[in-house]
């Protein structure tokens, strides 16, 4: 992973939308325990994070809504658009908490390689036809990280979504190979992908190892970042 002379290892942390908001509302309960987290890495292990937040209910709150105003499904850009937004909105909220340990501003340009010696970076949706999976495959190439740790709400990746079928089956080690057979080439607006089919293809020509863990479950996480045993699956 990319490190600094300052910081004794630096991580990206891709943490899933469906962590912060929900059906309903944020997950207040959530947040306070992913803060608390990331402060206690912070303080007693030196750690540095660069933490790319997605957006969520928030996104298909307002995806629905735009559908149900004008009776007709609205175009892909648009859609997008609406996601990135809720992204960089569910952003803002982490650099404001993290404020004391954040880079001031919440990154959402990848053409820009950003230089911030904080042990924070929140980071946001970029533009249509990537989802915030791709913004953690284009940091990990350009701070030449090998591994991107995401957070989602279920505790492996599947062979089909496990919230829908009883019957799916759970990896602990998967090849992208294997994984892009799976999920496919094209992103879609408001995909359930683990990792997103465009961010596979970046991260496997770069690569890159995919840690993909339940977010809900902080002291797991907490074993994948020392390299310990986790309950979880690893894609590459």
């Amino acid at each position: 992973m990319p490190n600094s002379s300052k910081y004794k290892e630096t991580f990206i942390l891709k943490l899933g939308g469906s962590l912060i908001y929900p059906n309903g509302g944020l997950d207040i309960q959530f947040i306070k325990n992913f803060y608390n987290f990331i402060r206690k890495q912070v303080a007693e292990k030196n750690r540095r994070f660069f933490i790319i937040i997605g957006g969520g209910h928030l996104s298909r709150t307002y995806r629905d809504a735009g559908a149900k105003i004008t009776e007709h499904e609205l175009i892909e850009d648009d859609l997008d658009w609406l996601g990135i937004h809720a992204t960089r909105l569910n952003a803002h909220l982490f650099r404001t908490i993290f404020r004391d340990l954040a880079h001031p501003v919440v990154t959402d340009n990848y053409d820009i390689i950003l230089k911030t010696d904080k042990p924070i970076m929140i980071a946001a949706g970029w533009k249509p036809g990537w989802s915030t999976d791709y913004g953690a495959a284009i940091l990990a190439q350009d701070y030449n990280s090998k591994v991107i740790v995401k957070l989602g709400n279920v505790s492996h990746v599947c062979d089909k979504d496990p919230k829908e079928f009883k019957d799916a089956k759970k990896f602990e080690k998967i090849s992208w190979n294997e994984y892009r057979a799976i999920v496919g080439s094209r992103w879609n607006p408001g995909d359930h992908s683990p990792f997103d089919p465009v961010a596979a293809k970046i991260s496997a020509n770069l690569n890159v190892k995919v840690i993909y863990v339940c977010g809900n479950d902080l002291e797991n996480v907490g074993k994948a970042l020392d390299g310990k045993k986790f309950v979880g699956t690893v894609i590459g």
